[in-house]
């Protein structure tokens, strides 16, 4: 029942958190030769939670526990050590997914709010 009341916003507030940790994995290796930059497809997972929600389905958890793949993340400019992970692309992308948290939990902040006036009658 609150699945519904709350709608996405709890898993995409779990969703945000996995990304800032994938997104920080990639940071701290920035000068790792080898390593390749990993996110994942946040619009796809959350329009097939919204799907399981409309239609009653068990949502999961996590991401990972969804079935969804952490993708490679193609550079803009290669590098020589085969590292695909660019600095400033992953400060950018933390920075964009940290303000979609702040937003997230906003409306979520929202949402239980509603529910909260609707119990007491206002």
């Amino acid at each position: 029942m609150f699945d519904k009341a709350l709608g996405v916003h709890p898993f995409s507030l779990q969703l945000r958190m996995d990304r800032a940790e994938i997104i920080a994995g990639n940071l701290a290796n920035v000068d790792t030769p080898g390593f390749k930059a990993r996110d994942i497809n946040y619009k796809q997972i959350m329009q097939d939670v919204a799907y399981s929600i409309e239609h009653g389905q068990n949502r999961p958890l996590t991401a990972a526990e969804d079935g969804h793949q952490l993708l490679y993340r193609t550079p803009y400019q290669a590098s020589a050590d085969g590292n695909t992970a660019e600095l400033n692309v992953e400060q950018a992308n933390f920075a964009a997914n940290t303000m979609d948290f702040q937003t997230s939990l906003t409306f979520l902040n929202m949402k239980i709010s509603g529910l909260q006036k609707a119990i007491k009658g206002e």
